[in-house]
C-alpha cells in the first residue's frame, strides 16, 4: 500500500476558537477535550478507513444534528482526497448521516487559514426513534484516501484559503 498522508492535531488556539464557537463550551473545557484528541488510526490491517474517534461524547435524538469540530487536519500527498462518512455501524444502526453526504477534504486544505481544520456535521436520521449515543474517545466517522485524476484540459490555479465553500469564491 502507498502512504499517502499524515494525521496531525490542529494547534491548541485553532481548536479553542473553533470548539468554543462550535459548542458554547469554556476555554477550560475545550483545553481539557484538546488533550483527549486522539488522531485518526485503522482497526485492522485490512481496513481502508481511518476511524475519527469523539472528542468528547455527544448523543442525538432522531433527526437532531451535531457539528463537530475533531481537533484533527491532514497533510495530503498530491492527488489523493481523503473523503469521509459515517462509521459502518453507525450508519446502519441509526441511519447516522453526513450532512454534505460524503466530506470531501482536498490536500490543499492541509494549509487553510484554520489550519485544514477538519468539522463533521451529522444527522441522526431514524425513523424508529432511536437515540444515539457515542461516548468520548469512541469512532464515530472513518475516512478513506482515494486517488482522483484531472481533465487534460485542466487550468486550475487557484489558491485555497478557506474551507466550506472557499474554491468557488
Amino acid at each position: 500500500m502507498q502512504k499517502v498522508a499524515k494525521f496531525y492535531k490542529v494547534s491548541e488556539q485553532q481548536f479553542l476558537t473553533d470548539w468554543c464557537n462550535a459548542t458554547g463550551s469554556s476555554v477550560s473545557e475545550a483545553k481539557a477535550v484538546y488533550q483527549k484528541i486522539r488522531l485518526p488510526r485503522r482497526a485492522t490491517v485490512g481496513s481502508a478507513g481511518y476511524d475519527f474517534f469523539a472528542p468528547e461524547a455527544f448523543s442525538l435524538i432522531p433527526h437532531e444534528t451535531i457539528l463537530i469540530p475533531t481537533g484533527i487536519r491532514a497533510e495530503i500527498a498530491d492527488g489523493w482526497v481523503l473523503q469521509l462518512y459515517p462509521r459502518s455501524g453507525l450508519g446502519f444502526k441509526y441511519s447516522l448521516q453526513m450532512d454534505n453526504t460524503v466530506g470531501i477534504i482536498d490536500s490543499d486544505y492541509f494549509n487553510a487559514k484554520n489550519e485544514g481544520h477538519i468539522f463533521i456535521k451529522m444527522t441522526n436520521q431514524n425513523r424508529q426513534g432511536k437515540n444515539l449515543a457515542v461516548a468520548a474517545g469512541e469512532g464515530f466517522a472513518q475516512g478513506i484516501f482515494l486517488p482522483f485524476g484531472i481533465t487534460e484540459d485542466d487550468d486550475a490555479d487557484g489558491c485555497r484559503e478557506g474551507g466550506f465553500g472557499s474554491t468557488t469564491k
